[in-house]
């Protein structure tokens, strides 16, 4: 990819949310420029917690724990997670994982997954929880069964991003008017650190030939005002800070289905209001691997194994790093193991 510095993308490092420019800044270059976002939150079904008795959503994963035990004795569960490599990372990214890392000059990959404090913080709940049976881990996500357990209020939260709201809309229609949206549960009394899942940026081959009218391209597609609404109005979820503070957008309510019905699914609430809020405290410096389409492959065949009762979360740790490692060093990385 080209480093855009010399283009003067540099200039456009106060129009975004500190995540998503964080995201495309790589050894002091830039290589790209954010599109959209995935600031992450908890969804949350509040009939089912109603009738559990919890009043409010968990503020920490402590209480997250303790709701769960609460929701499943009413016969639903607090979340799903079949197995996820892009939840993982997200997850392990709010934590204060930094599992991955690449050298300045691209040479050298780490990969400290079983030694990283944010990734054994994560597994030892989520391992407790899967031990406890109070997560869902059969279902795979965004399927058809999926969506009705959402809608039905078998799944009574969902962990995931501001791109969601229209998935939920259209493909889970019965959870209308249940369903609300609250920060991640924090770590820690008091903290407010979000994670991030999907988003995308434009970026411009360094082989282009024609890479000064794509950059033209880019600044006005991802910087003009009304651009940058249109990709909003069909359910994206914007990269800068200008839009996270448009009226109209903040005090947004409701949604129109597939159908052209104006629904208000998250019963009145301003959900983007939420999102926005969650933004400001993605938690930068989180790295991804050179490869990491191979490692999210992989994923199922060694971690994903934990899901399903066959060994532990930390045992499919240990065979994803090893087969991570393995990948590195067969691509010509310098491949270290933290």
């Amino acid at each position: 990819m080209k480093d855009l510095t010399d283009n003067g993308a540099g200039k456009f490092k106060d129009f975004y949310t500190p995540g998503t420019w964080s995201s495309v800044n790589y050894a002091g270059g830039i290589y790209g420029l954010p599109m959209d976002s995935g600031p992450m939150a908890f969804f949350y079904d509040k009939e089912v917690f109603d009738k559990a008795g919890i009043d409010e959503p968990p503020a920490t994963w402590d209480e997250f724990y303790e709701d769960a035990k609460k929701i499943r004795a009413v016969g639903s569960y607090i979340t799903n997670d079949p197995g996820d490599a892009g939840f993982f990372n997200a997850m392990v990214w709010q934590a204060g994982g930094h599992p991955y890392s690449t050298s300045k000059d691209g040479k050298t990959v780490t990969v400290n997954l079983t030694g990283d404090p944010g990734v054994r913080k994560f597994t030892k709940l989520w391992q407790k929880m899967i031990d406890e049976d109070l997560i869902e881990t059969k279902t795979k996500g965004t399927s058809d069964d999926w969506y009705r357990a959402v809608g039905s209020g078998e799944f009574a939260g969902v962990i995931t991003a501001a791109w969601a709201p229209g998935m939920f809309l259209n493909q889970a229609s019965e959870g209308a008017g249940k369903w609300r949206i609250a920060q991640m549960p924090a770590w820690s009394a008091g903290g407010h650190e979000v994670s991030e899942s999907g988003g995308s940026s434009l970026a411009i081959l360094s082989s282009s030939k024609k890479a000064d009218a794509a950059y033209k391209f880019m600044a006005y597609a991802l910087h003009n005002k009304d651009a940058v609404m249109s990709r909003v109005d069909q359910g994206g979820f914007p990269a800068d800070l200008e839009s996270m503070k448009n009226d109209k957008f903040l005090n947004q309510t409701t949604m129109v289905n597939t159908k052209g019905e104006t629904v208000e699914y998250f019963g009145g609430q301003k959900f983007n209001a939420v999102f926005a809020e969650a933004a400001k405290n993605v938690v930068t410096g989180f790295e991804f691997l050179p490869y990491d389409v191979y490692a999210r492959s992989i994923f199922t065949d060694t971690v994903g194994a934990a899901y399903m009762g066959q060994g532990t979360l930390m045992d499919g740790v240990k065979a994803w790093q090893a087969k991570l490692v393995e990948q590195g060093r067969s691509q010509g990385f310098t491949v270290k193991e933290g």
